[in-house]
């Protein structure tokens, strides 16, 4: 058991480690991640036209080359134009996390879990950033992506840190308890609750 909270603990030092290098190349991740992104449609469409072709005696095969053919092109636009395609998510992303952070905040308030320290400043602290990305639009879009991708991995992996230690500190103080000061020995056997 206490293999599996060292484990869960390497994967938030994980996290922390790759939101830090994030932050530290944040210049790069915006067009890494438009270029991964981009990537997506366009497997998808091509999928998709694979599908509809094999399908194209069914009802839906005009249906299905449509949203094949727009996931193609969306694909080839934010492959071409990375920046306009980092810029425009830049928006979106904006909206999104300025409505996600009063949820953190009321499950964080409402749930009070291990977590507790982390949720709530990012609950109060991310819509009061968000806020300042439309100010700044569209130039901001060079930077706000690889900000927003590289703090969510960063707080994410907090959490796991701070369950992996607390459940391995707990299972050592209940096996302590369980074992005794009295048999500590290599041949000892633990006592069994009453």
């Amino acid at each position: 058991m206490k293999s599996g909270f060292r484990w869960l603990a390497a994967l938030g030092v994980t996290l922390v480690i790759a939101g830090l290098v994030g932050l530290v190349r944040t210049g790069v991740a915006p067009l890494t991640a438009m270029v991964l992104f981009g990537r997506l449609p366009l497997i998808g469409g091509v999928v998709s036209l694979l599908h509809a072709v094999q399908a194209r005696h069914s009802d839906f095969f005009r249906l299905a080359v449509i949203v094949a053919a727009l996931d193609i092109a969306a694909g080839v636009v934010v492959l071409r134009t990375p920046e306009a395609a980092a810029e425009a998510l830049t928006v979106f992303a904006a909206l999104l996390f300025l409505t996600g952070g009063p949820f953190r905040l009321v499950g964080s308030m409402v749930v009070r879990g291990p977590q507790f320290g982390v949720t709530l400043p990012q609950g109060v602290l991310g819509p009061l950033l968000r806020i300042l990305v439309p100010v700044a639009w569209p130039s901001s879009g060079r930077y706000v992506i690889g900000t927003f991708l590289s703090l969510s991995p960063l707080f994410d992996g907090l959490g796991p840190i701070a369950t992996g230690y607390g459940g391995r500190r707990s299972v050592d103080m209940v096996s302590d308890r369980l074992t005794g000061p009295e048999s500590t020995g290599p041949g000892a056997k633990p006592v069994q609750p009453e």
